[in-house]
């Protein structure tokens, strides 16, 4: 597997696999990789003929009173795990590569960058969105992988490709879960022992709101059943449980077969998400 570090490196790499018509694919990570992460290259692998991974912790999708400083960060072992998994490349560039000196463009995609995730994290999706466009620039890939445990940013990523007339496909992957339902993520690492044993919580309760939509339920009542479950189950804080419809996370429409359960919760400082398709429609009284 070739590592790069430079932008230049990297277009001069991509450039021998145009030569040789090779089928590319993207798999854009903020490093700390898990076995969610490497489903994506697992993923990749089965539509391309090579597959590039990227590790870059983007400071523009965080706020200033978020976990930047302390984000999980192990480039030898995210490069031993990205190796093993069949990627091609790496690009490991640094923070003045992406945006060096002068820098002063972002984007922002109306509407889904200000729901949800953007209500409680304001530079997040602008930062996601930036970043990704600058990925899909540079690598021109014929198709990028992005996992459904962050939903709404795949949404967000769809929808600028589409705006952009960006020539990529963008494949979600289900989420890959602990045995006790916890959706693996990174942040995972900064749950204390008791914590760890709360968490799976959230998945329970939006599980529960799936079911209680396939069977015809109230599905607002059941939003906020889950969120004063959780509060009594141990959790500090919960900022959202909704349904959405999946593809423009709109109000839900549960006579369409197209509805997703997201939420977000904290556990001490330590704030999770996740989601849950609602995969049958509905039966009409």
């Amino acid at each position: 597997m070739q590592i790069v570090r430079r932008i230049k490196d990297f277009k001069r790499a991509l450039l021998e696999w145009r030569k040789e018509e090779l089928r590319v694919a993207l798999v854009p990570t903020m490093g700390a990789l898990h076995d969610g992460h490497l489903s994506l290259v697992d993923k990749a692998k089965t539509r391309s003929d090579r597959v590039i991974g990227t590790s870059f912790v983007n400071p523009k999708q965080f706020s200033p009173d978020e976990d930047l400083k302390i984000y999980p960060r192990d480039e030898v072992s995210d490069k031993i795990k990205f190796e093993k998994a069949g990627a091609s490349l790496l690009f490991v560039p640094s923070v003045a590569e992406m945006y060096p000196s002068g820098y002063l463009t972002k984007v922002y995609v109306k509407g889904i960058s200000d729901i949800l995730e953007g209500k409680y994290r304001p530079h997040y999706l602008s930062g996601v969105a930036t970043i990704v466009s600058k990925l899909l620039i540079l690598a021109k890939p014929d198709i990028a992988i992005f996992g459904e445990k962050d939903y709404q940013q795949l949404c967000l990523v769809r929808t600028l490709v589409r705006d952009l007339n960006l020539e990529v496909e963008i494949l979600g992957v289900p989420t890959v879960r602990e045995l006790d339902g916890l959706a693996m993520s990174s942040r995972n690492t900064y749950l204390s022992s008791s914590q760890r044993k709360i968490a799976p919580n959230l998945f329970e309760e939006l599980r529960g709101i799936c079911e209680i939509a396939r069977k015809n339920g109230d599905i607002d009542r059941a939003c906020i059943s889950a969120t004063q479950k959780l509060l009594k189950k141990g959790y500090d804080k919960v900022d959202y449980i909704v349904c959405r419809d999946s593809h423009t996370l709109s109000k839900y429409d549960p006579r369409k077969n197209s509805g997703r359960v997201l939420g977000a919760a904290w556990l001490g400082k330590t704030r999770l998400i996740d989601n849950l398709e609602i995969s049958s429609r509905r039966v009409e009284s």
